[in-house]
């Protein structure tokens, strides 16, 4: 999925189909040849440089069903090639010389930004077993230390890996799948030195402390423990698409190149997982695609068995399942767009044996549960915002949860015991830094663990939440979660940026950001633009904002912007943008319908050469999106996806300043998309405003992965914005 920064995704769609662009740029004039140089601005504006890079133009015929396309930059796709490095390098170059009168102002807020994270902290620690587990940071280190203690307050705490070692000697780390074998023996653990999201597997025996031989490299980092102390299942990507396609079975000792092939998912539409219960009873490997899904289970204290197929897939229905007892449990969309909850006795599973726990609800979508011995937890979303809904086995007492503020985020939290009368969750808002809170359903007690700690006075009371909804062209109302420093006035002088995403049925909730408060304390409001083609309304809300739907989502974009400034929430001149890998294609598709809207955009990572991405099969994650975009290789589809794909719509006339980022490592959205979508648009644009790519040439789709480091991409981004706000400290 084409995700990033809590946000992402999305496609454009722009009314009609254009007939194929020339053999030289679409301006009439080929432009000069590849030139890193970069003139100084003069005074203390950001203004376009007169000799901004120019990649070299070098034309590619692209022709399906009857139509040719003529990409001048298709030639950035060559990763190898070293005009290519070269070519970044020189936007790198050029991007650190037009913005090189904000650096003052970048270095302060980076240091704001910082100075408000507590350096010392650590999570909140979870029960597993016979120990508590969590993440500690210590002052002056960039990543965390993973540690458990016995579950007596008084134990000495063990340290399972120090991410900090880690990373020496290397610029980028990721640590993923942290787990602990049935035993609390063993520890599996991945890693990523580069950023592409290709994992190293290795083992760590914990009562020596000793590094185990077992080294399995170019996995997912996704795997679980079998319950006899020794074996893990883990998932293998394909190496040229990233498709995670193949389920292996390894035992701790053994040569990795012996390792059993327990299941290979060979449709290129599907991508593979595993994962076990809560129970600890069962593993399950789950296929699935945008519309379809199948599990497959297997007794976790039986490893060597063959894995059974649940419910074979089937088009337009998606499943997923937990377990308690003698009973798995089936969250499921058949004959149910917004989802229900079936049970299934173990030993029967097919539909006929299905009964049914929770009904289908038109006006509430059904998401995550999370089954404890005597209580059922349900998340549900009805108006956009998440409800918990707590339903005792018994039939008594059931439930919500009161969060009291009028735009918020709730998550579940780590709740590994069945036997407790204990839900953990998280609890976030616009206002409100993460928290984390143990509510006992049986006494209705809640107890708040911790709030994240935010320092340099910070006062939550400061600031305003609201909920807004703007109506679309269409008369469909669309809600807006709004942010503000309490004394904000709504006169219409004020710099907003709007944020948005809108694909993959991913809600954007409202959640607190502790460099947001950079923007805040300097007059600007922030607002989520809660769009279709996300799943805040509901899956009718996802499905209008799909396909052949999609030009829904940049439509909602922009009338949100307008409704913002008819209301003098912001300022006509000063209302900025954001959005991040389909989010980027929202930024791409919103500045060809919408030019004169924005002041500013930001755009990271952007998915915006969306046809010739979507025909090439060999890219990671094309055809397990079809279902998402449409399949390009089907003319209707290909018609209405070139209709908005950003790249191609670009035109001649006036855009917005903006600022693009691009990750060389990125295994989402590569990084010749946002690459080409620079070069081609310094052709066509006709306006002095500021045209910035920076690509981090160490670091994937998330750029860089320090716990501080990653914020200086975003005082970047800020200080970009303020600077066009006219916003000097």
């Amino acid at each position: 999925m084409r995700v990033a920064f809590n946000a992402i995704a999305l496609c454009v769609l722009l009314a009609g189909c254009s007939s194929s662009p020339p053999a030289s740029s679409p301006s009439g004039e080929r432009p000069q040849e590849l030139s890193s140089g970069a003139a100084s601005t003069e005074g203390e504006t950001m203004l376009e440089v007169r000799n901004a890079p120019r990649a070299t133009v070098q034309p590619e015929s692209l022709e399906i069903h009857g139509d040719v396309r003529i990409d001048d930059y298709y030639w950035l796709k060559d990763r190898g090639n070293p005009e290519v490095i070269a070519y970044l390098e020189a936007e790198n170059a050029y991007a650190q010389a037009t913005l090189a009168h904000t650096e003052t102002l970048q270095e302060k807020l980076f240091e704001e930004i910082v100075g408000r994270i507590k350096k010392d902290d650590s999570t909140v620690p979870y029960r597993f077993g016979s120990y508590e587990y969590y993440e500690r940071y210590e002052e002056g280190l960039e990543y965390p230390i993973y540690v458990r203690r016995r579950s007596s307050r008084d134990s000495a705490e063990e340290v399972l890996i120090d991410a900090n070692e880690l990373a020496v000697g290397h610029d980028y780390l990721q640590v993923r799948g942290v787990k602990v074998s049935s035993g609390q023996t063993l520890l599996a653990y991945a890693t990523d030195t580069v950023g592409r999201r290709m994992y190293t597997l290795r083992f760590r025996d914990l009562e020596t402390g000793e590094e185990l031989a077992d080294t399995i490299p170019n996995i997912t980092g996704n795997h679980v423990w079998a319950n006899d102390n020794k074996t893990l299942f883990y998932t293998q990507q394909d190496p040229e698409t990233l498709r995670w396609s193949r389920i292996f079975r390894h035992v701790v000792g053994s040569d990795p190149a012996t390792d059993v092939l327990v299941y290979e998912e060979t449709d290129e539409e599907f991508s593979t997982f595993v994962t076990k219960t809560k129970s600890q009873r069962f593993i399950f490997i789950a296929s699935e695609q945008t519309l379809s899904s199948e599990y497959r289970f297997l007794d976790a204290n039986r490893p060597e068995d063959d894995f059974r197929v649940f419910l074979p897939r089937e088009a337009r229905h998606e499943y997923s399942l937990d377990h308690l007892d003698e009973t798995f449990y089936i969250r499921t969309n058949w004959k149910a767009k917004n989802f229900r909850l079936m049970a299934a006795p173990i030993r029967s599973t097919g539909k006929e044996q299905w009964s049914e726990v929770i009904a289908h609800r038109n006006d509430v979508f059904l998401g995550e549960t999370e089954i404890f011995r005597d209580f059922l937890v349900v998340s549900e979303r009805r108006s956009g915002l998440v409800q918990m809904r707590v339903i005792p086995w018994d039939g008594s007492g059931e439930h919500y949860l009161d969060f009291g503020e009028p735009a918020y985020d709730a998550t579940f939290g780590d709740n590994k015991n069945v036997d407790t009368t204990v839900l953990r969750y998280e609890y976030t808002s616009l206002t409100t830094p993460d928290s984390v809170f143990d509510y006992d359903m049986a006494t209705r007690k809640k107890t708040l663990l911790k709030e994240e700690e935010v320092l340099g006075g910070f006062d939550k009371s400061d600031y305003v939440t609201e909920r807004l909804w703007a109506k679309a062209r269409d008369g469909v109302d669309v809600p807006i979660s709004i942010v503000y420093r309490r004394g904000f006035m709504k006169d219409g002088t004020a710099p907003l940026l709007l944020y948005g995403y809108g694909s993959y049925g991913y809600a954007i909730d409202a959640s607190f950001n502790v460099d947001r408060l950079a923007l805040l304390d300097r007059g600007f409001a922030f607002a989520i633009a809660h769009i279709r083609g996300g799943q805040e309304l509901g899956r009718e809300w996802y499905e209008s904002g799909k396909l052949f739907a999609k030009m829904n989502t940049f439509n909602d974009f922009i009338d949100c912007g307008r409704y913002l400034v008819a209301e003098e929430y912001a300022a006509g001149d000063r209302l900025f943008a954001m959005g991040g890998s389909a989010g980027g294609l929202l930024m791409g598709a919103v500045v060809n319908l919408a030019p004169d809207l924005f002041a500013g955009i930001v755009s990271r990572v952007p998915f915006v050469d969306v046809v010739t991405t979507m025909l090439d099969s060999d890219i990671p994650l094309t055809t397990s999106e079809y279902d998402e975009w449409g399949d390009p290789n089907e003319e209707p589809s290909y018609r209405y996806m070139l209709s908005y794909s950003p790249y191609d719509r670009l035109e001649k006339k006036a855009y917005p300043s903006m600022l693009v980022t691009a990750g060389f490592h990125d295994s989402q959205v590569q990084y010749w998309e946002p690459a080409k979508y620079v070069a081609k648009l310094r052709t066509l644009k006709t306006d002095d405003n500021p045209l910035v790519l920076r690509t981090n040439l160490d670091a994937g789709h998330s750029g860089a992965s320090g716990r501080f480091e990653r914020y200086r991409e975003t005082a970047v981004a800020y200080a970009f914005m303020l600077d066009l706000a006219g916003i000097e400290e």
